[in-house]
């Protein structure tokens, strides 16, 4: 039985979707400019084009809005895990590999990341709100598509947790390391993907049930990325 077909929205939906999607990138600019602490509904709902009740009417409070902000970009993330490619495990890595690239390495998502690292040590409370509604977040995703790999056959470990963190610092530690701290030279894409392959390959041979098999197809998909208009067979 086919899915049914999905209805279209209605104009005050999608106006009321519209405007808290303008909330959201309102949001991120005012925290990235200002920091948790600094930032303030009034500066949110100024960046957004409306009134502060209006904006109420959709967050209740700052901390709600800073949740709500970053919870789009963790789904953004994790969506090459929830709409798997069909490609495979490696193929599917590799987009979510530039997926969280292209999210944290955004030039607003890095200054929000220096602005909370400098704000922790006067409001740990702060530094707690970020790593849950981000990291944490992101963090379980990660483990529960990995828990689904392993369950299928195609990883070997005994901690989603360990794997996890070994996925993204092998993918990306360094060159945001170096981007958080060096704003002026950020890494380009060459280099991201530098990182990027060579964390995939290593994570492959670590945790691969058949790792020679897996490194194939990740090389296949790093060609396919690179040229999307061919027409290569599937690995």
């Amino acid at each position: 039985m086919s899915a049914p077909a999905r209805q279209p929205l209605s104009r005050r939906e999608a106006n009321r979707r519209e405007r808290e999607a303008r909330i959201l990138q309102a949001a991120l600019s005012v925290f990235s400019q200002a920091g948790y602490s600094g930032a303030t509904m009034d500066a949110v709902a100024a960046e957004a084009g409306m009134s502060k009740p209006t904006l109420y009417q959709y967050f209740a409070s700052k901390e709600a809005l800073f949740q709500a902000m970053l919870l789009p970009h963790g789904e953004r993330m994790l969506d090459p895990f929830a709409h798997p490619s069909g490609k495979g495990l490696a193929a599917d890595l590799l987009n979510f590999a530039w997926a969280y690239a292209e999210t944290v390495m955004n030039p607003e998502m890095l200054a929000l990341a220096r602005l909370i690292i400098g704000e922790v040590q006067r409001f740990p409370e702060i530094g707690a709100a970020y790593q849950a509604a981000g990291p944490d977040r992101l963090l379980g995703g990660m483990m529960t598509w990995l828990e689904g790999r392993r369950d299928a056959g195609q990883l070997v470990f005994d901690d989603a947790e360990l794997a996890a963190q070994d996925l993204w610092g092998l993918i990306l530690s360094a060159p945001r390391t170096q981007a958080l701290h060096h704003p002026a030279n950020p890494p380009g894409r060459n280099e991201l993907a530098r990182y990027i392959h060579n964390g995939l390959r290593v994570f492959l041979r670590a945790y691969a049930s058949e790792p020679q098999r897996e490194l194939s197809a990740l090389e296949a998909a790093i060609t396919a990325r690179a040229h999307p208009t061919g027409t290569e067979d599937d690995a």
